[in-house]
């Protein structure tokens, strides 16, 4: 819930054409959530951003997007080890789809 409140104090604030949400989650599925949350809404009506669509851009941490612009040695010691046991086509089959429904930047 706290996260939530950041997100949307983040998009209020800075405009959210302005703000790109990175998530860590091991699976797609969770990914999924986090990535509808930040854009389509909070779908479980629990949080702050229910019924708020901020429409953000939003990745997971293993996208090559994402994974392109993080510097090699950082990326190594803080994210590779998980990488190697996650299902990376699937998580980004996931954040794909969600962008593709929901975002608007």
């Amino acid at each position: 819930m706290e996260n939530q409140k950041r997100v949307k104090d983040f998009a209020d604030q800075y405009g959210p054409e302005h703000v790109v949400v990175i998530i860590g989650a091991a699976e797609g599925e969770a990914a999924g959530l986090a990535a509808e949350t930040v854009t389509a809404g909070d779908p479980t009506f629990a949080g702050p951003l229910t019924g708020v669509s901020l429409g953000l851009c939003v990745y997971h941490i293993c996208e090559d997007a994402v994974k392109n612009e993080v510097d090699d040695d950082v990326y190594d010691e803080q994210v590779s080890m998980m990488e190697m046991v996650l299902d990376v086509d699937e998580i980004v089959r996931e954040m794909d789809a969600i962008r593709s429904q929901y975002c608007k930047y």
